[in-house]
């Protein structure tokens, strides 16, 4: 794998552009990446922050991002090329690990020395060393298995682990990180104290900090904090909650295996997809910053970037006056040096390279000598092994999808393929859908195939050359899937795709290049000369901020909205405000000499003179492109009550089904 830091270049006439949460004014906006990033830890070391996460089934695993910001990426290394534990691993025999493998990582480094802890299902907890983040890492067993698992290095030379669900295991460890000390371990809460799983463990200022994941009454985090490691611990229920970004959950899935059964999705207004599992991290500055992940439906688990507000000793996520609630949009954390631009990974791909880009990861424990890069220089080539399905095929080559919508365009030459083989480009998930090319005895067919409702579409080729195309929308949960002979004209075939996260993967959709023998005997071979991933909407807004226009305030799926009249604001038909730039993605309302102004208490009026804090609001949009104006006053939100038509700016964050009247639509 490409270990060498920064991303290769994109190849030429190719697809570059890719979300990044910079907003290139000051601010970002969560999810620092808008592909799966679940389970994060987050460490510091010297002007570097260092992140990693849960990687599952996919080979290789444990990737390593650095950061001199929190919000520009860069991929360093992974920590693991493959995990091979046994035929599962192999997709051997029928079995195999979907939603085992690699999980909930725990992060640190000690006396010059980077760890990383990790859970893998039915093994024992797997620790990886290193002297340098790159690499090389060395993998080494432990003899317990700890359950979502952290490790605190105390200042007295001794470390601890913490680890398991609700009660929670402390014990120490022994020297060789590999063991706990016999007589150490003991349970540090009751089962009803309020305590999840997903412990990060911390000492901040000679306390101990434990933070957990509940799902119990709805996702938050809830954290306990005791003067000596041993406890007594005192919990805290909650330091976030409910944060979603005004997302509303999709339909779930409620069986692993067909015939599918599906449930939801979740009543609207529930907060089923708020933040979890997560921690805290301090900059070289001193700002307290939190980091956690949230369930953005099919797409996956993505990360996101919180301030910390210290209050009674507590670390919330959120800002003075809206405790436990994340802005989806803020201000970058102060460093020394302002930092370029920069993402983690290059998506498009003509395989011209050497090594496989770091985007890409092996569906479970790939067949070395049965994939090349140098059998045909520019193009990867994958033989053909028998399976029965695109699920159980080995060799599948994968990288996560990416939203909020992103089309993969892949180029295939079919004409080596033997009679029995499909190969082509898979949206691998549960349920999963591909189209593809199929050998039969003397002909190509492109074939599309829906899992979920067991249907399959074929088209008769003419030549061996093939775009394969899927367009995938994460806000609808759609996908189309279409085809084209020259590059040019596509043809849709097959139904619209209805794309799922569920628990049983613990993955969200990945794309996926693979190529099969249902025949039951090995193939012959498919040849990708490229992968282009287009995306739209690769930057915080949808829309840009319309500084020094005239605009109209509407509430969402409303005739009503914003209105001055008289020196007065109302809910009425909607009148027009300027947009005053106040920097930092700031904004002022203005409506003639007056400007939309907030109390302490979260009162709206209009009211004349300069524009100060009472006047000035955050500008954001929900993921799905509805603008939310933070006011800085009080940090919340504007909103029209659609019942009363009352204003104020005391809404904590926008409800999934808009019942607080946050969301507005505006047009000039």
């Amino acid at each position: 794998m490409n270990r060498e830091g920064p991303v290769a270049s994109a190849p030429k006439g190719m697809s570059t552009a890719t979300w990044t949460p910079d907003n290139g004014n000051g601010t970002f906006t969560n999810p620092l990446f808008y592909d799966e990033f679940s389970d994060p830890d987050l460490i510091r070391v010297g002007d570097w922050f260092y992140l990693t996460g849960t990687t599952m089934h996919a080979m290789p695993g444990v990737p390593i991002l650095r950061s001199k910001d929190l919000v520009n990426w860069e991929f360093v290394a992974y920590a693991m090329d493959k995990l091979d534990l046994g035929p599962a691993y192999r997709l051997e025999g029928g079995r195999n690990i979907y939603g085992q493998g690699i999980w909930a990582p725990s992060f640190r480094y000690h006396e010059g020395k980077f760890y990383i802890f990790s859970n893998v299902n039915d093994q024992m907890t797997q620790m990886f060393t290193a002297t340098d983040p790159k690499g090389p890492w060395t993998r080494t067993p432990m003899k317990r298995s700890l359950h979502d698992l952290s490790v605190l290095f105390d200042d007295d030379g001794k470390a601890y682990v913490v680890w398991g669900h609700k009660s929670m295991r402390l014990a120490q460890l022994t020297d060789d990180l590999t063991d706990i000390v016999p007589g150490t371990e003991r349970a540090l809460f009751a089962d009803d104290a309020g305590m999840g799983e997903g412990a990060h463990f911390y000492k901040i200022d000679g306390k101990y900090y434990i933070i957990s994941a509940n799902w119990q009454g709805g996702f938050r985090m809830p954290a306990a904090r005791a003067d000596h490691v041993l406890g007594p611990y005192e919990v805290h229920q909650s330091i976030s909650s409910h944060e979603d970004f005004g997302m509303a959950s999709s339909r779930r899935l409620g069986t692993p295996k067909p015939p599918f059964e599906f449930w939801g999705p979740d009543p609207a207004a529930k907060h089923s997809l708020a933040m979890h599992q997560g921690g805290i991290i301090q900059t070289p500055g001193g700002e307290w910053w939190g980091f956690s992940m949230m369930d953005f439906n099919s797409v996956g688990r993505l990360l996101s970037l919180s301030p910390i507000t210290w209050k009674d000793g507590w670390p919330y996520f959120g800002l003075p006056g809206n405790l436990t609630r994340t802005p989806r949009t803020w201000v970058k954390p102060k460093i020394a040096t302002p930092q370029p631009v920069r993402v983690p990974y290059q998506r498009s791909d003509d395989f011209s390279a050497p090594r496989l880009q770091p985007i890409w990861q092996w569906n479970h424990v790939p067949v070395d000598d049965k994939w090349s890069l140098s059998e045909r220089p520019g193009f990867l080539r994958l033989h053909a092994l028998p399976a029965t399905s695109f699920y159980d095929a080995r060799n599948t080559l994968t990288q996560r999808a990416i939203g909020p919508m992103s089309t993969p365009s892949v180029l295939l030459d079919a004409s080596h393929l033997k009679p029995g083989d499909t190969a082509g480009l898979g949206l691998l998930n549960l349920p999963y859908a591909t189209l593809g090319v199929e050998k039969l005895t003397d002909e190509l067919n492109v074939v599309f195939y829906d899992q979920r409702l067991d249907q399959r579409v074929r088209v008769k080729m003419t030549g061996t050359r093939v775009w394969l195309r899927a367009d995938c929308d994460f806000l609808t949960e759609r996908a189309r899937f279409s085809y084209s002979l020259d590059g040019i004209i596509f043809t849709p075939i097959g139904n619209e795709v209805e794309l799922f996260y569920q628990t049983f993967t613990f993955q969200g959709v990945r794309y996926g290049l693979f190529n099969y023998n249902a025949s039951g005997a090995e193939g012959g071979f498919a040849d990708f000369d490229s992968i282009d991933v287009h995306q739209l909407h690769t930057h915080g807004l949808m829309r840009p901020i319309p500084y020094g226009r005239s605009i109209r305030l509407t509430s969402f799926r409303a005739t009503t909205g914003l209105a001055a009249s008289e020196g007065r604001l109302a809910s009425d038909a909607p009148t027009r405000f300027e947009i005053v730039d106040r920097e930092l993605g700031r904004v002022a309302l203005r409506s003639g000499t007056r400007y939309v102004t907030v109390d302490k208490d979260g009162a709206v009026t209009l009211a004349a003179g300069q524009p100060g804090t009472a006047q000035i609001f955050q500008w954001i949009e929900t993921p799905t492109g509805e603008l939310v104006l933070m006011s800085l006053a009080t940090n919340r939100f504007l909103r029209i009550d659609p019942r009363t038509r009352d204003i104020r700016a005391d809404s904590p964050g926008p409800m999934p089904d808009d019942s607080d009247g946050a969301r507005f639509i505006w047009s000039q």
